[in-house]
């Protein structure tokens, strides 16, 4: 165990004494101090759906970088970055028209920001500049991106002088209660200035597989045509098959104008992500400046998109992301039926293989989170939680998120370890 006294890297909590991890192979995972553990949420992430040690996919990356390994995309194109585009557009995203690769889903969210906002202003629309997101969100941890979020605790404190003052709304199971929300908020801004609405058509890491009901989706599609603004989702956790589709939106009765797409994409093998648009808002900037920059050192370059054509490869040669949409049901049923009676839960939700544990509302005090990943490393068990109860939207949360690869057997064995660690912390 590594405590902060003891790296010279600069942790993210200071007082957490991190377990060094040494290899991975599909869904274990060993640490140097000779403990083996089962991953239920793909590196910790939602990132390795394929799984750690995934041969092919490194060796693609290994071959493109005995190429050429870097260049800045200003200067140049390169296969791997047109082919990844094309395919992208042509397996997974047939309803969008162009993509731009970023590196992160930070960067991809705040990419899709500017295109919003340069999508109104290239159409003559300047006073076209806010954007309504729900409150429980996340969307990154760039200035742009936390102000996306409603969650002034523990998301925006310190930096609220940092950021753009956006409009929240809550989002619950009463879609009409959300669509009223809406309204008041595109009253308040003024509906001609505001450029997008903003959200998780699944949420990943905040209320984990967490959708609206199809009602308040019918509804925010009736808005856009009425106001003019852009939907952006955020499909960062969710794009590349995580919920059963290639996108969640493909299963809602709304398609984005933006999308955008990160952990999935890469796989855990490279760092990249990427903003996809319809032909429209392509059009829009085609029309206008003609003009898109503002790019990071890492956009497209030939490694990372090589990576991400290998994922594309796999996933569908493979037909994981059938696999998982089939799987899903029974997994969401085996949860359910595991964790039953206990005390601590509230409710499990989810599809395809993101899974949600709602646990009942607990003081911020409890630490119930950093208790339950604790304990959960005892059983030999890998998971993501998430501490939202300090914001006062929703209680504390557990990320249940395999990789595809998966078998079932450890899958179950996953559900059985996780039931076991909740039983023991509720008690």
């Amino acid at each position: 165990m590594i405590t902060a006294d003891r790296t010279s890297t600069f942790p993210r909590f200071l007082d957490l004494a991190y377990p060094s991890v040494e290899r991975g192979e599909g869904v274990r995972l060993w640490t140097t101090d000779g403990a083996e553990l089962l991953d239920a949420c793909s590196g910790g992430a939602m990132v390795s759906s394929l799984g750690h040690g995934a041969r092919d996919i490194v060796e693609a990356g290994v071959r493109q970088a005995d190429k050429i390994a870097y260049f800045y995309m200003d200067h140049f194109t390169n296969e791997p970055m047109e082919r990844l585009a094309e395919r992208l557009v042509e397996v997974a995203a047939p309803e969008m028209s162009r993509v731009r690769f970023t590196s992160s889903g930070s960067e991809a969210n705040e990419t899709a920001l500017r295109l919003a906002r340069a999508y109104h202003v290239d159409r003559g629309e300047a006073d076209r500049w806010q954007v309504i997101s729900p409150a429980q969100a996340y969307h990154g941890s760039t200035m742009a991106t936390l102000a996306l979020s409603g969650r002034t605790l523990s998301l925006q404190h310190p930096y609220e002088p940092y950021l753009s003052p956006h409009l929240h709304i809550e989002i619950g199971a009463d879609g009409d209660a959300a669509l009223r929300a809406l309204d008041s908020r595109l009253e308040e801004a003024g509906s001609g200035s505001v450029a997008a609405f903003f959200c998780e058509p699944v949420s990943g890491a905040a209320r984990p597989a967490f959708t609206p009901p199809e009602g308040f989706w019918r509804g925010l599609d009736a808005r856009r045509r009425k106001h003019g603004f852009l939907v952006c989702f955020d499909e960062v956790v969710t794009g590349m098959g995580r919920t059963g589709s290639w996108f969640a939106y493909q299963q809602l009765p709304i398609e984005p104008d933006i999308v955008t797409v990160g952990k999935g994409l890469g796989a855990g093998y490279a760092p990249i992500s990427a903003v996809l648009c319809k032909q429209h808002v392509y059009d829009a900037v085609d029309r206008g400046s003609r003009f898109f920059d503002l790019g990071h050192t890492w956009d497209g370059a030939p490694v990372s998109c090589a990576t991400g054509l290998a994922v594309l490869d796999a996933l569908e040669s493979r037909g994981l992301v059938p696999r998982v949409r089939e799987q899903g049901p029974r997994l969401l049923a085996q949860l359910r039926t595991a964790l039953l009676g206990n005390g601590l839960v509230r409710n499990v939700r989810g599809s395809g293989f993101l899974l949600g544990v709602e646990l009942v509302d607990l003081p911020d005090e409890a630490h119930m989170g950093d208790r339950i990943e604790q304990v959960a490393l005892r059983h030999g068990l890998l998971v993501t939680t998430t501490h939202s109860n300090v914001d006062g939207f929703v209680g504390d949360e557990v990320v249940f998120a395999p990789a595809f690869t998966a078998t079932e057997d450890e899958l179950d064995m996953m559900v059985e370890r996780l039931a076991a660690t909740l039983r023991e912390v509720a008690a």
